[in-house]
C-alpha cells in the first residue's frame, strides 16, 4: 500500500469513526457535537499539561543557571533572594496550573458520564482505591510508599527544595 493509499484510508476510518460517533450520541440523546466537545476538552486539558511542562523546563533551567552562578565566589548573596523569589513564583504558576486542570478534567469526568465508555474515570479509580486500614506501623508506612502520588504533588515539592538550597546559600554568606 502506497502513502497515499494509506492516508485514504486513514481518512475514511476517521470520517467512519465520527460516523459512528454521532450514531451512537443520537441514540444515547446527546448532542450531534457532543464527542466533538468531548474530545475538544480533553485536547484543552492536554494542552494545559504540555505548557506547565514547558513552564517547569524554564523553571529548572533558571534554577540551576543562578545556583551554578552562586557557586562562584563573585555572586552575591541577593541573587540567592532572588532565587527564592523564582521558586516563590514557580510554585504559584504550578498551583495555578494544577486547578486550571482540576477544573477542566471535573468537566471531562462529568461529560463521560453520558458516554458508553468512561476512560478518564476509569484510570482514575484504578490509581485511587479505596485505603486499606492496617494497625501494624510497618504496613501503613509500605502502603503510603506504594500510593499513587499525583505529578502536581511530586512537582511542587522541586521549588520548596530549591529555595531551601538558597535559603541555606544565604545563610552560609551572611553567617561567613
Amino acid at each position: 500500500m502506497n502513502d497515499r493509499s494509506q492516508v485514504e484510508s486513514q481518512d475514511e476510518l476517521g470520517v467512519a469513526a465520527e460516523v459512528v460517533a454521532v450514531e451512537v450520541g443520537a441514540a444515547a440523546g446527546l448532542p450531534a457535537n457532543y464527542f466533538e466537545i468531548y474530545q475538544m476538552t480533553v485536547e484543552m486539558a492536554d494542552r494545559v499539561s504540555a505548557r506547565r511542562g514547558l513552564a517547569n523546563s524554564f523553571f529548572l533551567t533558571i534554577n540551576t543557571t543562578v545556583l551554578g552562578v552562586l557557586g562562584t565566589h563573585a555572586a552575591s548573596w541577593y541573587l540567592a533572594v532572588a532565587g527564592i523569589v523564582l521558586c516563590a513564583s514557580w510554585w504559584a504558576l504550578l498551583k495555578s496550573y494544577r486547578d486550571l486542570n482540576a477544573a477542566k478534567f471535573k468537566v471531562i469526568l462529568a461529560m463521560e458520564k453520558n458516554l458508553p465508555a468512561q476512560p478518564y474515570g476509569d484510570e482514575w479509580n484504578h490509581l485511587h482505591p479505596e485505603p486499606v486500614q492496617s494497625l501494624s506501623p510497618g504496613a501503613a508506612r509500605r502502603g503510603w510508599a506504594a500510593r499513587y502520588r499525583e505529578l502536581g504533588v511530586i512537582e511542587r515539592t522541586v521549588p520548596w527544595v530549591f529555595a531551601l538550597v538558597y535559603l541555606a546559600e544565604i545563610v552560609r554568606r551572611l553567617a561567613g
